[in-house]
């Protein structure tokens, strides 16, 4: 009986391993040359506007409630830094993102959202040209 459980056991670890492993993320991952550069802008910015403020990235980390790893990362423009974390380091440190007023903020977004409601709700590829010319 206890043999059953331990093989039990050692299956679970195993597949829990080939889940983790199926759901990893890519090793590697091409970004364009533009991608790059607005992210090490955008990280530059973000050191430049703490230091302006005079925010260590301790508290910068701690207000923004991640780690001081994570806010390294983020200034110096690394890819794989979570969106949510990269624009509330700006938002903290004082960086503008699209507008600098909250108002003109929600009627751009009320503005998008309008534009979404008139667009199509897919994208979809044409569908193959009949050919009637007999």
């Amino acid at each position: 009986m206890l043999h059953k459980q331990y093989v039990i056991i050692l299956y679970v670890l195993l597949m829990k391993r080939e889940v983790q492993a199926a759901m990893a993320k890519p090793q590697h991952r091409a970004y364009s040359k533009y991608s790059m550069e607005a992210l090490a802008l955008l990280g530059q910015l973000i050191r430049a506007g703490r230091i302006e403020r005079k925010i260590t990235s301790e508290e910068l980390a701690s207000r923004a409630g991640i780690s001081r790893a994570l806010l390294w990362r983020i200034e110096k423009g690394d890819p794989s830094c979570a969106i949510g974390a990269v624009f509330e380091a700006a938002a903290i440190a004082g960086v503008p993102l699209f507008e600098a007023d909250r108002e003109r903020l929600g009627s751009r977004r009320a503005i998008a959202g309008e534009m979404l409601r008139l667009l199509p709700k897919y994208a979809r590829r044409p569908k193959r040209a009949i050919k009637d010319d007999f």
